[in-house]
């Protein structure tokens, strides 16, 4: 009986399969390296760091953003204000 193995894209598994029917013979997880209880520390303190980062990032683009809105919305009165006379066309009327 012929048999081959090969290693899984996503998992990176082994699997043994049989060359004649394609059935998988054997599977091997790849074994996972822990790491010590100061890394796994390091780790999370690192990415509670990038999410106390990104929040700060998007609360101030939130504040800035409330600012950009109320200006676009002045300019656009300021703009119908100017074309009061001119009547509302409608794109979707024009086909």
């Amino acid at each position: 009986m012929e048999k081959f193995s090969i290693i899984c894209p996503c998992c990176e598994a082994a699997l043994t399969i049989d060359a004649q029917t394609g059935a998988i013979l054997a599977h091997e997880e790849k074994k996972k390296v822990h790491g010590s209880f100061e890394d796994l520390k390091g780790e999370l303190s690192k990415q509670k760091e990038l999410r106390d980062q990104l929040f700060s990032q998007e609360m101030s683009s939130m504040k800035d953003r409330e600012r950009l809105l109320d200006e676009k919305f002045k300019e656009a009165m300021k703009r119908a204000e100017g074309e009061k006379d001119v009547p509302y066309r409608n794109p979707l009327d024009l086909d």
